[in-house]
């Protein structure tokens, strides 16, 4: 397995590590920042990873960590936390050798994030630190990480492994296997009654059905889904030819001589001719396709695509067809026929009503020019929970550096990391790895690779994401809870341009404070189209003022910005109901949890 550009920083720790200071009393001094780096640099714990990205309750957790090699030794200290509380701790020895393998099974709690935190200790000094989260799930649409998968060529197996353990690292566990298929009217192409051995998609590249078979087998033995991406609307132009009747599609015009169709370029097989998802003749077909689909691919579900607002459409008795009406339908009789996992883009929020009202496992919107900020991210997913009730969590397709990936270059990390701060504070996930990372809505572009920097630090931010889940996704909603600064920039409840952004929620009986720094940054659209996002200007010592509404028991931070994601108790006063606190470091986000003695 390589390693190259998803190592550690593992910046030797030694006194004032506040997690271990109670193990190793009179070891520590001056406190240091522990986080990602780039690959290459200097640290005997040069990579983590588990067995899987999701475990059912009950299942072992299986680690593995590679070390650089030493005839020094020591011993790894593993402490595996929920939020800010040890569950267990364990002691392994490390004789020297270049890598350290042990299980460890979870509490069999459903739906639970953790942080096993591993520390190299070295005689009496805590030589090295590194995290990683894991997550004990039944059902993965409770909180998706959802990835993609967009080349299908014939591969080599071991590539295709390396692809899968990437994200696997990365606690992906559902994975969009976009544009895999032959015809979007008959996804599989079939030799007699098996399937083809290759076929050309959509834009003349050529699949191959064992690639597309190892890739779902490799993703099951990493516990991630696999979604098959289809349209219910889409049809080639020679569909006619195929048995697809014109009658069942929509028309641009009450006489029926204009249907609407999805224009491509020259070189690709076929325009996309829409067809009416309320038509039944065309749910059976496109169904019936689809169960053979399922015959000979063990796809776990199907990511369904759509179009967006089309403007005035009519069906073929020449009737107005209300687009988005028909979708919960389509889905109804798609979840009966083929009880699988589905999934349904909304483009711009088009149609998402009726969505979260069908049998999906979450929400997905791709985010277009109707919600360029950054508070049209949180928007969004707000506006999700509302429509399915709190009961559906939010996956966003939101492209980066949109403009920059017209031609060859590097993801700006500060723009990512920004966005992605935003999204996962919110409460959502964000699209946007795969084999490499999207920047376009066409999933093969490849113009922008990702900079080691940043592969690094979305090890951590995933990390994040995935420990403190129950925080984070599980039934948080949106408080009250005024803050201000005491000293450094001001707060604002809006995200606003040299100010750092709070919002707060409660989740798991606790309060939590989101502070999100658009200190220095050049823009607040969180596309950064030509990738021209800095990074904000980082705050150390950063004192709070909060208004805490009952007696406050204890206090604390994380950030994947510091110490590795890990759960740092902070000091603090409370008197007539305000606390003060100070943050040791604000660089993209801090979030603060406050947990009540007593409250009113």
């Amino acid at each position: 397995m390589k390693t190259t550009g998803f190592r550690y920083r593992t910046t030797t720790v030694c006194a004032g590590i506040l997690l271990m200071s109670a193990l190793l009393a009179g070891c520590f001094g001056k406190k240091e920042t522990v986080g990602p780096q780039k690959a290459g640099s200097a640290g005997q714990i040069a990579y983590v990873t588990t067995d899987k990205a999701r475990y059912n309750p009950g299942e072992p957790v299986r680690y593995t960590v590679t070390m650089e090699e030493t005839e020094q030794g020591g011993e790894l200290i593993v402490r595996y936390k929920h939020l800010d509380e040890i569950v267990e701790e364990t002691t392994i020895q490390w004789d020297g050798s270049p890598e350290v393998k042990w299980e460890w099974t979870p509490p069999k709690d459903d739906f639970k994030g953790y942080m096993a935190e591993i520390y190299l200790k070295q005689g009496r000094e805590i030589a090295d630190h590194a995290n990683i989260a894991v997550d004990v799930s039944s059902d993965w649409g409770k909180f998706p990480r959802y990835g993609y998968l967009a080349d299908f060529m014939a591969m080599d197996s071991a590539e295709q492994e390396e692809i899968i353990e990437r994200l696997n690292r990365y606690r992906i566990n559902g994975l969009q296997f976009y544009d895999w298929q032959w015809k979007h009217h008959i996804p599989l192409k079939m030799d007699g009654d098996q399937p083809a051995s290759q076929w050309p998609d959509i834009a003349n590249r050529m699949v191959s059905y064992d690639t597309v078979k190892t890739y779902i087998d490799l993703a099951h033995g990493k516990n991630m889904k696999a979604m098959n991406y289809n349209l219910l609307f889409g049809a080639f132009e020679d569909a006619e030819a195929d048995g697809v009747k014109r009658e069942w599609g929509l028309f641009k015009d009450p006489l029926l001589e204009n249907q609407d169709r999805h224009p491509l370029p020259d070189s690709w097989a076929s325009d996309i001719m829409l067809m009416n998802p309320g038509h039944e003749e065309w749910q059976r077909y496109l169904i019936d396709k689809e169960k053979e689909v399922y015959r000979h691919l063990p796809f776990d579900g199907w990511h369904v695509d759509q179009l967006g607002d089309r403007g005035i459409l009519y069906d073929g008795n020449a009737d107005k067809v209300n687009l988005p009406e028909t979708y919960g339908p389509f889905l109804e009789a798609a979840k009966q026929e083929l009880d699988v996992d589905y999934v349904m883009n909304a483009v711009g929020q088009f149609g998402q009503p009726y969505i979260a009202k069908a049998p999906v496992k979450f929400l997905y919107t791709e985010v277009w020019d109707a919600h360029p900020l950054y508070r049209n991210l949180k928007e969004i997913v707000d506006q999700n929970l509302k429509y399915s009730g709190g009961g559906l969590s939010t996956v966003l397709a939101a492209y980066m550096n949109y403009n920059h990936a017209d031609s060859p270059g590097e993801f700006n990390t500060p723009g990512v990391l920004l966005t992605d701060a935003v999204i996962f504070a919110s409460g959502g996930a964000h699209l946007e790895l795969g084999e490499n990372m999207l920047a376009k809505e066409y999933f093969p572009n490849k113009n922008l690779t990702m900079p080691d920097e940043l592969k690094d630090a979305l090890i951590v931010y995933y990390d994040f994401l995935t420990a403190y889940q129950n925080l984070l996704r599980d039934n948080a909603a949106d408080i009250e809870l005024q803050a201000e600064t005491v000293n450094g920039p001001a707060l604002s409840s809006e995200p606003e341009r040299g100010k750092v952004w709070s919002f707060a929620k409660e989740a798991s009986g606790r309060q939590v404070l989101h502070l999100i720094n658009f200190t220095g940054v050049t823009g607040m659209e969180w596309k950064d189209a030509d990738a021209t996002q800095t990074e904000p200007e980082e705050q150390t010592d950063l004192k709070l003022k909060v208004n805490a509404d009952g007696k406050v028991k204890k206090v604390w931070m994380a950030s994947p910005d510091y110490y590795n994601g890990s759960a740092v108790a902070l000091d603090f006063t409370q008197k007539d109901g305000v606390l003060e606190l100070t943050l040791p470091k604000l660089k993209y986000w801090d979030m603060v949890v406050l947990e009540y003695g007593s409250r009113p």
